[in-house]
């Protein structure tokens, strides 16, 4: 992340975790998704039971971590996280789990093999944007993070309930971290449930300074070259990890009972 002030020898720079066992990796993942849940709640990203954040898991690659249905975000703990396969079968845990959620992410983790968590909520300045059917302009130094990096999805059908259309999604989104689902919401994607979880909140931010600069005016973007330099230092994957860090370790001070 190019924000990091020149260091002398001996300064520990963050890194993300390297882990000794398979265990002790989904045991991580599940403790940060439990984490960006109760952060997602503080952020008032809950709308009654829908949004979903997955994080898929390390020895079952074709399984993923998921919250139960009806579970508010606020509540949840690691040990209540569900486990579900591509199939929509409940591997692991006795609460059901949201359809759209199976859908969606097992589409998207299954057209992106790099990717180990998805986001999507129901926020309102994402829901507020979507309804435009339109993506973020260069604006800010903090939207520049999606410049050429997210795309819009162009046809609501409804509530996702059947495969085609997660796949479709999945399909849109392409090697880009995050997507407008127009007239529904945000939904990112990262290497780790860290970053994920970093774009949607920013992304959300970003969608609330751009409605506001449009309302307001005539909001001037950056220039492509400019924007792309940004990009390089604030849109990177290690930057949307670096970026939650501070967050998680204020929400596990709040509330470390998540971690159990």
């Amino acid at each position: 992340m190019s924000e990091l002030a020149q260091t002398r020898p001996g300064i520990d720079v963050p890194a993300p975790p390297v882990f000794e066992s398979v265990d002790d990796e989904r045991q991580h993942r599940k403790q940060r998704l439990a984490a960006a849940f109760r952060l997602f709640s503080q952020c008032g990203f809950d709308e009654g039971v829908a949004g979903h954040i997955t994080a898929r898991d390390p020895e079952k690659t074709d399984h993923f971590w998921v919250n139960p249905f009806g579970m508010h975000f606020s509540m949840i703990k690691a040990s209540d996280l569900i486990l579900v396969d591509h199939e929509g079968q409940i591997v692991e845990g006795n609460r059901p789990v949201n359809r759209a959620a199976f859908v969606i992410h097992s589409q998207v983790h299954a057209a992106r093999p790099d990717v180990v968590a998805a986001a999507h909520a129901h926020s309102l300045y994402g829901k507020a944007l979507s309804s435009l059917r339109m993506g973020l302009a260069p604006l800010t130094q903090d939207a520049c993070a999606f410049y050429d990096d997210h795309a819009v999805f162009d046809d609501y059908t409804g509530v996702v309930a059947e495969l085609e259309e997660g796949r479709r999604i999945g399909e849109a989104l392409g090697q880009r971290k995050a997507i407008v689902l127009s007239n529904h919401g945000l939904l990112t994607v990262g290497r780790t449930v860290d970053s994920a979880a970093w774009w949607f909140i920013t992304m959300e931010r970003s969608s609330q300074a751009q409605l506001i600069a449009m309302a307001a005016g005539e909001p001037k973007p950056l220039d492509d070259v400019t924007a792309k330099l940004t990009y390089n230092q604030v849109g990177l994957e290690y930057a949307g990890w670096f970026q939650f860090q501070p967050m998680y370790d204020r929400i596990v001070a709040q509330h470390p009972e998540l971690m159990d």
